[in-house]
């Protein structure tokens, strides 16, 4: 659960971030900014985050691989 935890803060804060340096830089239309955090947080995240992408990855398969208990 922890690498799951991990990947969606990073992915919650680096959209704060980008909101924050957005709003900054002058873009005051909501529906704009939030847009436009949307889409370069996750482009960034993309970059940034892959080593956490990957444990995600990694414990999702692991867990679908793991073999189911027997009900008798």
């Amino acid at each position: 659960m922890r690498p799951v935890l991990v990947y969606t803060a990073s992915r919650i804060g680096l959209f704060l971030v980008t909101l924050g340096v957005l709003l900054l830089a002058g873009l005051h239309n909501p529906l704009l900014l939030i847009g436009a955090s949307f889409i370069v947080s996750g482009v960034a995240s993309y970059v940034l985050l892959s080593k956490q992408r990957d444990a995600v990855s990694q414990r999702i398969s692991d867990k679908i691989d793991r073999p189911k208990p027997q009900d008798d």
